[in-house]
């Protein structure tokens, strides 16, 4: 854990904006910033402290974009046997630099248990990306078996939308093909990370995954997998007993602020953006930091030096 005064202190010390223009054409995501250079085929991936929820990006985290980065690599390297990815190195504690690729325009959501917007559409008697779940089930319940439930890729400020197997084929947004490889090799990496999560007092409840082909023609996972903005992590020892009382799971990962919004500030991603309070931002730093640590079995070192993106372009040489 990281003390509440180095916290409170980088509270303004963040990564929001990132102009690295030298290093290629920029494409902006949520949370990532992207520099092209279609020449040597390299792209270089910043990630910043921005915080979204409901696909809004809605403030930044001290730390976000090291813990995000960091953890992302480790599962990287963990899992590159089993299907490979796209870095190249890690210049920095927020960047790395990887092989361009050919983005697919869908990602692979496994889920493990029911909860957040499936269990959100599952009250409501809707299907998901074409699944219709088992009745009876509660909140928080561990599926029969993990199920995939695709959803489209959507820019900024728009919301990513469920979308079933027969129709990301029958709309050419992948072929058959393609399509099984996918999923053979997501499921793979899910049931490989759920082990090692297992070993590590965790329960890995779902993840997002992203994937592009190189030029060469290989299929390569991409952007980030298995951290607490793109996966649910639940502590294991307490599950059962919580699940029993009809208790929620102690929450590592983003879905304990997506609750709060949704529960102090009746937001889900319309209408103005609230304000959110220091204490909460403490609070955030400190659930991705367990998560970093009980996963990867090592002690989360912040980087604090000074301003972040001189120390970005210091690295980059730039």
């Amino acid at each position: 854990m990281i003390e509440e005064n180095i916290i409170r202190e980088q509270l303004h010390n963040t990564v929001e904006d990132v102009d690295l223009s030298g290093l290629g054409k920029r494409y902006k995501g949520k949370v990532r910033e992207n520099f092209v250079n279609e020449e040597e085929g390299i792209r270089t991936i910043v990630a910043t402290d921005r915080l979204s929820a409901f696909d809004r990006v809605i403030t930044t985290i001290p730390f976000k974009g090291q813990l995000l980065n960091q953890l992302s690599t480790f599962w990287f390297e963990k899992t590159k046997n089993i299907i490979p990815n796209h870095i190249i190195d890690v210049p920095d504690p927020n960047v790395v630099r990887v092989h361009e690729c050919k983005s697919l325009p869908i990602e692979m959501i496994v889920r493990a248990y029911i909860t957040g917007s499936a269990w959100r559409a599952y009250q409501k008697g809707e299907s998901v990306s074409g699944i219709t779940f088992p009745e009876g089930l509660k909140n928080y319940q561990k599926l029969p078996e993990p199920v995939l439930t695709p959803s489209t890729k959507a820019a900024v400020g728009e919301h990513d939308l469920p979308i079933s197997r027969e129709e990301i084929i029958a709309q050419g947004l992948v072929s058959e093909d393609i399509y099984k490889d996918v999923e053979e090799k997501t499921k793979k990496i899910f049931d490989f990370a759920t082990k090692h999560c297992a070993e590590n007092n965790l329960i890995l409840v779902d993840c997002k995954f992203e994937y592009g082909i190189t030029p060469e023609g290989k299929l390569v996972v991409i952007d980030e997998i298995f951290t607490p903005d793109a996966s649910r992590f639940w502590i294991k020892d307490t599950y059962e007993d919580r699940f029993a009382k009809g208790e929620k799971p102690e929450i590592l990962d983003k879905e304990f602020f997506r609750q709060w919004l949704i529960t102090e500030k009746n937001y889900m991603g319309e209408g103005p953006i609230p304000e959110i309070p220091d204490e909460i931002k403490v609070k955030f730093v400190n659930t991705y930091v367990k998560s970093y640590e009980m996963i990867t079995g090592q002690k989360f070192e912040p980087v604090i030096e000074g301003n972040i993106m001189d120390r970005i372009k210091k690295n980059l040489k730039i």
